[in-house]
């Protein structure tokens, strides 16, 4: 197993440091042009929820997809911070008492427990819209056509044939049991279309020939199903305390993943595998891809 190097956590701290720096100023309480005002109540749990550590590894992918293929490093920056804030929005929305029903999110209560339900619907419904304030801001250095670009994808990334629509299949999946493929389906909208977006983002800001979009956007698509299948498989066999998390909760409500189909020795097999062919997308790069290489290790074999 080729887990990642010192230098890969250095840089990905390093990459985790300058979105939450980004993030905590726009995130002020200073209302930006246009605005009229920011309710402190709303910005404070704004702040709960997106300011709360994490390895901020989307924003990441972002940056080293872009770097590979000489992308704008700030642009880079801020197009991942703006997923950043869409998937934050995603959590506090889930940790919701109608979706997943979590009092503790990397180890602090959750928006809702911190606040309340109104309050924590209306953070993650600012951050959401804020992620497109961000890309289309003029502090943004990329010309407008790329920027249409962006949002479009990452609006079906996040929308109802992303991770949206992957939220309606996972709670049913707690009533209607679906096959394999159905989860797979599942997986890769819930969980996968914003990792898949977050590679490919690189290549769109970069201005990527389609080779090189077609294979950061199919080497996000195997790092996301990695990322799932890592996650379940944490899922059954971490503690809460390890994770920041409840663990368990998928097995309590009946809801199937391939790790309880298949099994840890089978789950383990697809997670190299998946490595592997990750890597062999990104070969034509050479060593330039390097950083990408030890993402998908990372995120394969990640223990917390």
């Amino acid at each position: 197993m080729n887990t990642p190097t010192a230098a890969f956590e250095t840089r990905l701290e390093l990459c985790a440091t300058q979105v939450e720096a980004l993030l905590a100023r726009l995130l002020g309480d200073t209302p930006q042009a246009d605005e009229i005002a920011r309710p402190t109540r709303l910005m404070a749990a704004m702040r709960h929820g997106a300011l709360n550590g994490g390895k901020r590894l989307r924003p990441f992918l972002v940056v080293e997809s872009a770097a590979l293929l000489s992308g704008n490093a700030g642009a880079a920056l801020r197009v991942g911070t703006a997923l950043e804030c869409v998937h934050c929005y995603s959590l506090v929305h889930d940790d919701l008492p109608a979706m997943d029903d979590d009092d503790t999110r990397r180890g602090q209560p959750t928006v809702h427990i911190q606040y309340d339900e109104a309050t924590a619907i209306l953070a993650g419904d600012s951050l959401l819209t804020l992620a497109f304030d961000i890309i289309a801001a003029p502090e943004t250095p990329l010309d407008d056509c790329r920027k249409v670009e962006l949002m479009l994808a990452l609006s079906r990334a996040a929308g109802i044939g992303g991770m949206a629509g992957g939220q309606m299949f996972d709670l049913q999946a707690e009533t209607e049991n679906p096959d394999e493929a159905g989860i797979i389906r599942l997986q890769a909208m819930k969980t996968g279309a914003l990792i898949r977006f977050a590679c490919e983002a690189g290549a769109i800001l970069a201005g990527a020939n389609d080779d090189g979009r077609s294979r950061l956007r199919r080497f996000g698509e195997k790092i996301g199903l990695a990322f799932q299948l890592s996650d379940d498989l944490l899922d059954l066999t971490a503690d809460a305390a390890t994770l920041g998390k409840a663990t368990g909760k998928d097995v309590a409500r009946g809801k199937g993943t391939l790790p309880s189909l298949h099994g840890i020795a089978w789950t383990e097999a697809r997670l190299a595998a998946l490595v592997s062919e990750a890597e062999a997308l990104l070969e034509p790069y050479g060593p330039r891809a390097e950083a990408l290489l030890q993402a998908a290790r990372f995120i394969a074999y990640r223990r917390h």
